[in-house]
C-alpha cells in the first residue's frame, strides 16, 4: 500500500486489529445460517463487537501513520502479506463445533491478552482493552459453554467436538510463540510477553474441556508465522471477499 505502516506501534495495533477483523468477518459469515435463531444472532452479535474493535485499533493506527491514512484504508488496501493476524483466527468455519474449537482457543487468549493490555505504557491501548475486556468476557463464557453443551451432549455432539479439537489445538501453538510485533511491544511496554500467557491459558482451557468430559488432543503443533505475514490460503480467499466491494469502486462514498 502506498502508506507507511512500518512503524513499530502501528505494526502492533495492526496485529490487534488484524485478530479482531479476520475472526469477525469469518464469524459474519454465520449469518443466516446459525444452527438455531439465537445462535444465529450471538454468532452476529460477536461479529459486530470484534468488528468495531479492530475499528478502534484501526482508526489510532491511521492516526499514527498520517497523511490522511484512514481505517478503511488499513481494512481494504493490504494484501495479506501485510495483514498481522494469527493463522487461527483465519481458518475456514467448517461446521458448528469447528467454529466453537476455534473459539474456545482463541478466546481464552484474547482475554489473558486484553487483561495484560489494560497495563499497556500505550495508554490509547490501555483505554481500548479496559472496554474491550467486558465483550470479550462474555465471548469465552459463550464458547465454553457451548464447548461443554457438545462435549457432554449427544455421541454426534461430542464426536464432532472432538474432531473440531483435534482439528484447531495445532494451530494454537503460534499464539505463544513471540514473533518480531510481539517482542518489540513487550521491550517498549506496549504489550504482554505472550509466552507467559500459555499457563493461564491451558489452565482455561483444560478447566472447560473437563466440564465437557473431553480430552486434550495429543496432536504435533504446526509451526506457523501469520504474525510475520505467512499465511494459509484462506486469508487471501477471505480478503478476496472482504475487500471486493471497495477495490472495485475505489471513489464511492457511503
Amino acid at each position: 500500500m502506498k502508506w507507511d505502516i512500518c512503524d513499530p506501534s502501528v505494526q502492533y495495533l495492526l496485529h490487534l486489529g488484524d485478530d479482531a477483523l479476520i475472526l469477525g468477518h469469518r464469524l459474519s459469515e454465520w449469518c443466516g445460517h446459525g444452527p438455531v435463531l439465537e445462535e444465529d444472532i450471538a454468532l452476529s452479535n460477536i461479529a459486530l463487537d470484534l468488528v468495531g474493535l479492530a475499528r478502534q485499533y484501526y482508526q489510532l493506527a491511521a492516526e499514527r501513520v498520517g497523511g490522511g491514512c484512514t481505517e478503511d484504508d488499513l481494512a481494504y488496501w493490504r494484501s495479506d502479506r501485510e495483514f498481522r493476524n494469527h493463522v487461527l483466527v483465519e481458518q475456514p468455519n467448517g461446521d458448528f463445533a469447528d467454529t466453537m474449537a476455534r473459539q474456545l482457543f482463541f478466546d481464552a487468549f484474547h482475554y489473558l491478552q486484553l487483561e495484560a493490555l489494560q497495563n499497556s505504557g500505550d495508554a490509547q491501548v490501555a483505554a481500548i482493552a479496559r472496554k474491550a475486556l467486558k465483550e470479550t468476557t462474555y465471548h469465552a463464557e459463550h464458547s465454553a459453554d457451548w464447548v461443554v453443551r457438545l462435549g457432554d451432549g449427544t455421541e454426534e455432539s461430542r464426536r464432532r467436538m472432538a474432531a473440531a479439537l483435534e482439528r484447531f489445538l495445532p494451530f494454537t501453538a503460534e499464539l505463544f510463540t513471540p514473533a518480531e510485533v510481539d517482542r518489540v511491544a513487550f521491550e517498549r511496554g506496549w504489550g504482554p510477553d505472550v509466552a507467559s500467557l500459555k499457563g493461564p491459558w491451558d489452565h482455561l482451557v483444560l478447566e472447560v474441556l473437563q466440564k465437557a468430559t473431553l480430552e486434550r488432543p495429543e496432536v504435533p503443533h504446526k509451526l506457523l508465522r501469520g504474525k510475520s505475514g505467512i499465511h494459509s490460503e484462506s486469508l487471501g480467499f477471505l480478503l478476496a471477499e472482504m475487500q471486493s466491494l471497495p477495490r472495485a469502486y475505489p471513489d464511492a462514498t457511503w
